[in-house]
């Protein structure tokens, strides 16, 4: 497992195959947002409820990990290839020859998006980096499986 602070500008993260040149802009929907994932062929751009500092782990797994969404605020599901066998996870407006790379197995692969601490993040906006108490955490965790559509175990929403 590795463990990466990644500054969340725009609201996001990134996570694709070294190589794509997949723009996410447009993949940001409506309901994009609210599975807090846009999604192309081969990059994902991981919605986060702050823009500044987040704590990532990343797992590279040998299938799919149990079911803890309930430890979690917002779990959703992704697919996508990498056909070059190295994923990159960075900040979506980090130096992308500077991102993280990681090993995977080439084709298509699943993403589980597991993010916690929302509502303190969300409620200390940009101060939310300064303190363990408040910031964001998202767990990646990777493994090779077929194609599949996004799934959304457990959803989050801001408080009103």
């Amino acid at each position: 497992m590795a463990e990466l602070t990644l500054f969340a500008d725009y609201h996001q993260i990134h996570v694709f195959d070294e190589g794509s040149e997949t723009d996410l802009g447009g993949e940001w929907t409506g309901r994009a947002v609210d599975d807090r994932l846009a999604v192309g062929w081969d990059a994902v751009a991981v919605g986060t409820t702050v823009d500044v500092d987040v704590e990532v782990s990343v797992e590279l797994l040998d299938g799919p990990p149990p079911d803890d969404s309930v430890d979690f605020d917002h779990v959703a599901e992704v697919s996508l290839c990498c056909s070059s066998g190295r994923l990159v996870v960075m900040g979506c407006t980090d130096y992308e020859p500077d991102a993280r790379r990681f090993p995977v197995a080439a084709g298509w692969l699943r993403l589980r998006v597991s993010q916690s601490n929302l509502d303190r993040a969300h409620q200390a906006g940009l101060d939310s980096d300064g303190d363990p108490q408040t910031t964001e955490r998202l767990r990646l965790q990777v493994w090779s499986a077929a194609a599949a559509p996004v799934v959304v175990s457990r959803r989050w929403q801001p408080p009103a």
